[in-house]
């Protein structure tokens, strides 16, 4: 019997980890995932915001656990990714989404401590955390695997201020399409989603600044985006929907990526 197209984009039976899972896209994420029948798998180093997630999720039927995480410790990223192995029999997708902003500040503005920080987190971590999943997609026999990253708008608009952060998602941008050429090899797919502005708090300096109503005519729709807005390109990726698609970003900014200068 055939597949229904709508039932490629669920979850069910697939394991799912999400880093920076404690609030943002990644708590949003962990919904989304889950109401498509995923097992979630969260990580953040915020413990107690990772339990309450982890406890709506379960109320609302959903298999849920959560671990302590952090995305610069190689030994903690390995023990998040074993862990859901551990507990579930399988891990499908790894959502590298874990991601910080230094604030308003330019390449001659910002300091080493700062440039270092934000490229461990944005950047490093997003290796550390892809090479250590293939590792063990090949060591565990699971025949292959899928990588989805959060990448951003930055990757692809120039704006001053956001010095090293859109830098570094510039780099993810291109990180995946090398990541996606090797992993190939080992049945593994790697995409990434660039949204475009919505309210975080990485984002929240500028979103709520004076500029913030000029900045938002910018944008085509003329509005700021929301978490939902960016379900289905999760949902696309995650799933078994993409099965022929690797390398790819999928921008959602309601335009923005193409207004005009």
């Amino acid at each position: 019997m055939a597949t229904a197209p709508l039932d490629r984009f669920r979850l069910d039976g697939k394991t799912v980890a999400i880093t920076g899972a404690s609030s943002g896209f990644g708590h949003h994420f962990a919904g989304v995932l889950a109401s498509a029948g995923a097992r979630v798998v969260l990580g953040a180093r915020r413990v107690d915001k990772i339990a309450a997630r982890v406890a709506e999720l379960r109320g609302a039927g959903a298999q849920a656990l959560g671990t302590a995480l952090d995305v610069l410790d190689a030994a903690s990223l390995a023990r998040f990714l074993d862990t859901a192995w551990d507990e579930f029999g399988s891990l499908d997708v790894l959502v590298n989404n874990a991601g910080i902003e230094p604030g308003p500040k330019t390449y001659a503005m910002i300091d080493e401590a700062d440039w270092d920080s934000v490229l461990d987190t944005n950047l490093k971590s997003v290796w550390l955390g892809s090479k250590l999943y293939t590792e063990r997609v090949v060591a565990r026999g699971q025949g292959g695997g899928n990588i989805v990253n959060i990448a951003s708008i930055t990757a692809f608009r120039t704006i001053k201020g956001q010095f090293p952060y859109a830098v570094l998602k510039a780099a993810l941008v291109k990180a995946t399409e090398v990541t996606a050429l090797e992993a190939a090899k080992f049945g593994i797919r790697v995409n990434a989603i660039a949204p475009g502005y919505i309210l975080t708090d990485v984002s929240r300096v500028l979103l709520e600044s004076p500029r913030s109503e000029a900045f938002e005519k910018r944008i085509p729709q003329r509005r700021y985006g929301r978490f939902d807005d960016l379900d289905g390109a999760l949902l696309l990726l995650a799933s078994d929907a993409s099965t022929w698609m690797t390398g790819s970003t999928i921008v959602v900014d309601g335009g923005h990526i193409c207004a005009e200068l």
